[in-house]
């Protein structure tokens, strides 16, 4: 019997995971977030197995650990979170009337009981398309304090759903964990969730 440590303090992650009925623990990385690199499905994937390997590192054989990040890019910047309610307005006019993309990372550490690893890494994109946003409508929505914790300054099932026109991908990739894609690839690793 393996058990699944989620290296990452995230509620959306939490509940996607507690949705799809996975069993798991919360375990999130302490460790500092230094990237070697811009391109955002290469910083996902960096930053998912650093959180995953700090985590594996200190857990018992037989676990499963996984690591994620987020992150939005629009017109080749990456967007993380917002320092500030100035920052986050900013981040939400840049994103209005166009589409961006939105990349998340996940890395899949399993720690046999021979003491093996099997390591499985990931990326996910899905292009989220924004409507025209006034600078009253951003700031209202800022001022709700829903855009302080997520990258890009938005959350996509919250009340942020009126100015999101369309996706192409995964909804939950957005949210912040693409749960199909874990399915499949825990099915290559010979788990079932």
């Amino acid at each position: 019997m393996y058990q699944i440590i989620l290296a990452s303090g995230s509620p959306r992650r939490k509940e996607i995971l507690e949705q799809a009925n996975v069993v798991f623990q919360i375990i999130p990385s302490q460790k500092e977030e230094i990237v070697s690199t811009t391109q955002p499905d290469d910083v996902v994937k960096e930053l998912s197995l650093m959180k995953a390997s700090d985590i594996a590192e200190k857990m018992p054989v037989n676990s499963i650990i996984i690591g994620a990040d987020t992150v939005v890019a629009n017109a080749g910047n990456i967007l993380g979170k917002p320092k500030d309610e100035l920052e986050a307005v900013d981040m939400i006019m840049n994103l209005q009337g166009h589409s961006h993309t939105v990349h998340t990372g996940v890395c899949i550490i399993v720690k046999h009981e021979d003491r093996t690893l099997d390591i499985r890494q990931f990326s996910e994109v899905t292009k989220v398309h924004i409507a025209d946003i006034s600078k009253e409508e951003a700031m209202t929505y800022i001022l709700s304090g829903e855009a302080m914790d997520k990258a890009g300054a938005y959350a996509i099932q919250g009340k942020f759903a009126k100015y999101v026109q369309g996706i192409e991908g995964d909804y939950y990739n957005v949210v912040g964990f693409p749960i199909s894609r874990f399915r499949i690839e825990m099915k290559r690793l010979g788990f079932s969730i």
